[in-house]
């Protein structure tokens, strides 16, 4: 049976985004520099059908929002991390296809040929230091075990067959890259560009070791078909739109690249990265190029901040499951860069749990800085219901935890160079075993039930039975005014007959 390249191509789930309102397609020729300003802050994807003197075809901000995310995984918002989850814990194994069978290399460059100049790469932002190739899923392979590892990695254009690749922060790919260097040997590496978010969420999650490319077939929910690469040993996925093929110098951290706006939404400044060259691209026929929003006052509308969400929530869910008898919830922040800021919700069974939910969420592998634990009446997805939450059921002198000496990530510009950094923990939580009292339930719109055909009882009479509340009161008489009923007290309260219970029902003296 041939492999199905189609089902997971991300030109249908363009089509498919277009159809639901969640992309607008622009027809008009459009420069490479006026890409980044339609993109910045736009609320849905964007189909570019003529970039350039090249009249290319680019698609930008596919991943800029936690619906289209869920949408590539056909589940909604609220079930995106239960859904990752699902789907992580049934790997598949990749199935490989002939070069005839995989589109991606329907068009093979090789040599003078392959030129990154010629594809349509965009300026991003005003002070990068050169246009970026963004929408890179980076494909390696360890020595020992063979595996592939697979992670999104940033290309800065040096020439037209030269790039430098961000590779400082602690990785696999840079450990598999360290290993090379002090071999004195590349590192062969292929990226590609055009993948369905499917592929961008299985790159982005933490894994136990294995074969990445299972891990991709988990998320997808079946095989992906793969590709053996034309000038290297690795395997790509044969649905992809574009491949550049390659290795990276031998020579190590040489070249300087940057500076380039970051997901923290500043600009990350010049740093010494490897060189990567070129020796080969291919494409398919009707290649659709891929870029990503990154960085900028719109945090949370790029395809970086909702993909860091992803692993961020992956990860802290992965220590609260042990931690926890009942999360319920967790929601890392796009506007916080997808990690600085996670929100719990747990449903707590003893005492301390909020805590230990806390302190879960700091030793996981999620890089969070502010941890907010909520009960499991609070959804952790609305900013209103948060901070309703936060303004009421915490506070500072009580329900804060607060450490430091953490792991941090560099690029976090409030470390001023520290190597650690300090969390904090908000405890939003009810105090344990007061859900039920009064004084902490939720004042709610009264619902009168539909009548019932029983005799409708006078204040007095309901009253003899035992308290009451007013909305009871009003129930047993059939009332759907309840002024009259208020008369009714009056007399009561005149005849020295009526008092009051501590929880504010109303009962007859002596009862």
């Amino acid at each position: 049976m041939a492999a199905d390249t189609e089902r997971f191509r991300l030109r249908r789930f363009v089509e498919r985004l277009v159809q639901l309102g969640e992309c607008e397609v622009h027809d008009q020729l459009i420069d490479l520099i006026d890409v980044g300003a339609v993109l910045d802050g736009n609320p849905r994807a964007t189909w570019f059908k003529s970039v350039g003197p090249e009249k290319a075809e680019v698609i930008g901000n596919v991943m800029g929002s936690r619906k289209r995310l869920a949408l590539a995984l056909d589940t909604d918002e609220a079930g995106l991390l239960h859904e990752i989850t699902a789907r992580l814990a049934k790997p598949h194994k990749p199935v490989k296809v002939q070069a005839i069978e995989a589109p991606v290399q329907q068009v093979v460059l090789k040599g003078e040929d392959a030129d990154l100049c010629a594809l349509p790469v965009h300026l991003q932002h005003g002070e990068d230091g050169a246009p970026y190739i963004s929408a890179g899923l980076d494909i390696m392979q360890f020595r020992d075990s063979g595996h592939t590892n697979i992670g999104c990695r940033r290309i800065m254009l040096r020439g037209p067959r030269t790039a430098g690749i961000d590779m400082i922060a602690p990785s696999d790919a840079r450990a598999i890259f360290l290993e090379a260097v002090a071999k004195g040997e590349k590192t062969p590496v292929a990226y590609v560009v055009g993948s369905t978010p499917c592929d961008f969420m299985a790159a982005v999650c933490m894994n136990p070791p294995m074969d990445e490319l299972e891990v991709l077939g988990a998320l997808r929910g079946g095989p992906v078909p793969i590709v053996k690469c034309v000038t290297n040993d690795i395997y790509v996925p044969a649905d992809a739109e574009y491949v550049l093929e390659g290795y990276l110098d031998p020579k190590g951290h040489t070249e300087p690249e940057g500076p380039f706006g970051e997901y923290v939404g500043y600009y990350g400044v010049v740093k010494r990265n490897p060189v990567f060259h070129l020796t080969a691209i291919t494409h398919r026929k009707d290649a659709l190029f891929q870029t990503v929003t990154i960085g900028g006052k719109h945090l949370g509308r790029t395809d970086t901040a909702q993909l860091t969400t992803v692993k961020t929530e992956s990860a802290a869910w992965a220590g609260l499951v042990t931690a926890v008898r009942e999360p319920v919830a967790c929601f890392a922040t796009p506007s916080s860069g997808g990690m600085y800021n996670v929100r719990v919700s747990i449903r707590q069974r003893v005492p301390g749990e909020a805590r230990n939910a806390i302190a879960a969420v700091f030793g996981s592998m999620a890089e969070c800085k502010q941890v907010f634990v909520f009960d499991d009446d609070i959804d952790v997805f609305s900013d209103e219901q948060c901070d309703w939450a936060l303004a009421t059921r915490y506070q500072g002198d009580r329900d804060t935890i607060q450490a430091a000496g953490f792991r941090v990530v560099p690029l976090d510009p409030s470390l001023a160079g520290a190597r650690t950094g300090a969390k904090i923990g908000f405890d939003c939580t009810i105090p344990f075993g007061k859900r039920q009292s009064l004084e902490w339930g939720i004042p709610m719109a009264p619902v009168m039930p539909k009548a019932n055909g029983h005799a409708k009882k006078s204040v007095a009479d309901t009253l003899a039975a035992g308290p009451a509340s007013f909305l009871e009161l009003m129930i047993a008489a059939g009332s759907r005014d309840g002024r009259e009923l208020v008369r009714e007290l009056d007399a009561l309260y005149a005849a020295d007959k009526l008092t009051r219970h501590e929880s504010g029902r109303y009962m007859l003296k002596g009862k």
